[in-house]
């Protein structure tokens, strides 16, 4: 009776641990857990350090056997790649779990925490927690090391413009700099009609290229050098060169259409202004305001040049303005600009002050021009004009003057100016006076024309670390100064 009570006292389904005599449920070791992870340790041959590197230059980690990766910390990525690192230990035993151990992210460690499962004696599944910590070592990139070398490249694009100005080029910078478009570059440098980019693969270059041909009206030829060759392993290594050539048009510069290309364009009149260069060429006609849009393959297939250098513009007084309300229209003309008003004006040069010389013009600037202002323009009576279409032209269609724009106190507007742009950091001399007086112009262009202002990114302030707003749309532009 006694020996049946103590067997209804202890605990059904249990038995005793053969190394500490324990109770335990019964397993097929018939040993505690305490005693199997003393006499088994299922982590062994797995490395509990493991080193991984890590270029600084491009924040990229190397995964073998020569690939380089952009992984954030304790992302998935980086989890990916910590645990190829020790694949072949973890393929003897079953992978439960693993996530990262927070550390420092300038203490050079990461450490992952795995749980893994292993069976061991006589069928007995024993589980596992344990970290390994992953030392980062530095070590620079096949990539990076080429663009310190600076000297290494497999393709190049020579960007030229032959022009005197460089509003077009100031305009590229800032669409480069907007769609970073410039990150893949070994090297930029900059030489007196143009810029040439650097890559280290001909793939960069092509997108570059074709960044190029959406953004500015152009043309390139393309050419490759062998460099050297492997007969064994049929391998080449060329350098590729892309030529570009930008259409020598720049923005206030004075045309002379051909008369086949002005008849499809509308009928307009030869003798145009470009008031913009964007993706294509923006043409005015100041006599009837008549505007058209030329593209890159239009322009190589009608070129047309400049009359005019940009030093040659001199300056006007207003005598007399008056606004055209009737223009007449020829058959098949074109848009009309909304933007700008007919006027025909009365215009003396200040420096014929003293003699009671005047011209006659039209222009297009109507809306802007009051008896007494000063205004920009070209003269073309006394100006020896050395252009095929204009040689062919009957001389009554060639106006005398032909007004380009407002002229502003320059001192003062730059003293006004709370914005600023970013620019390209690229090899070039120091900026002279010419140069200055260009990017001068070319950031009164901005304040100017809103068309232009709305590809740029303009930043508020004199440090561009200190602002994070990029301004757009019209709206927002009343907090910056644009007003002459």
């Amino acid at each position: 009776m006694e020996y049946m009570t103590e067997s209804t006292d202890r605990s059904p389904g249990h038995i005793l641990c053969c190394e500490c005599g324990v109770p335990i449920s019964p397993n097929p070791a018939n040993i505690c857990v305490a005693c199997l992870r003393s006499k088994v340790d299922i982590s062994q041959g797995i490395p509990k350090q493991v080193s991984i590197s890590f270029c600084k230059q491009c924040q990229r980690y190397f995964q073998p056997p020569g690939t380089w990766v952009q992984c954030a910390l304790e992302s998935r990525e980086l989890l990916a790649l910590c645990l190829k690192k020790i694949k072949a230990p973890l393929s003897k035993v079953r992978l439960v779990d693993a996530g990262f151990v927070w550390t420092e992210p300038h203490s050079k460690r990461l450490k992952v925490k795995l749980t893994i499962q292993k069976e061991v004696m006589n069928g007995a599944i024993l589980q596992q927690v344990f970290v390994v910590d992953y030392v980062v070592q530095s070590q620079m990139c096949g990539d990076c090391h080429r663009v310190e070398a600076k000297d290494f490249w497999k393709a190049v694009i020579q960007v030229r413009q032959k022009t005197s100005h460089k509003k077009t080029f100031y305009y590229l910078e800032q669409l480069i700099l907007k769609y970073g478009m410039h990150q893949n570059t070994l090297r930029i440098k900059e030489i007196h009609d143009g810029l040439d980019f650097y890559y280290s693969s001909k793939q960069h270059a092509q997108k570059m290229v074709e960044f190029l041909q959406c953004t500015v009206p152009c043309r390139y030829k393309a050419s490759q050098r062998l460099i050297s060759q492997d007969i064994h392993s049929n391998t080449y290594n060329y350098k590729s060169t892309f030529s570009v050539e930008i259409v020598p048009i720049c923005k206030d510069n004075v045309v002379c259409l051909s008369p086949k290309l002005a008849q499809s364009l509308g009928n307009m009149n030869q003798i145009c202004v470009c008031i913009r260069v964007t993706s294509a060429i923006h043409l005015i006609d100041p006599n009837t305001l008549q505007v058209a849009d030329i593209d890159g393959s239009t322009f190589w297939s009608h070129p047309f040049n400049s009359l005019c250098h940009p030093k040659q513009l001199e300056e006007f007084i207003v005598m007399e303005c008056s606004i055209v309300r009737d223009v007449k229209r020829n058959a098949g003309a074109g848009m009309i600009s909304k933007k700008h008003t007919l006027g025909e004006v009365w215009v003396q040069k200040t420096s014929e002050m003293d003699t009671d010389k005047q011209y006659f013009c039209r222009t297009h600037l109507g809306h802007l021009l009051n008896p007494g202002d000063l205004v920009l323009g070209f003269d073309l009576a006394n100006c020896n004009l050395n252009d095929e279409h204009v040689n062919k032209m009957n001389s009554e269609r060639v106006p005398d003057v032909v007004l380009i724009k407002k002229s502003y106190d320059r001192t003062k507007r730059q003293r006004r100016r709370n914005w600023k742009l970013k620019e390209l950091a690229r090899d070039r001399e120091n900026m002279d006076t010419d140069d200055e007086r260009q990017y001068q112009d070319f950031l009164e262009d901005l304040e100017e024309d809103e068309a232009i202002r709305k590809n740029v990114n303009i930043y508020r302030g004199w440090c561009f670390r200190s602002v994070e707003i990029i301004f757009y749309q019209e709206e927002y532009f009343g907090i910056l100064n644009f007003d002459p």
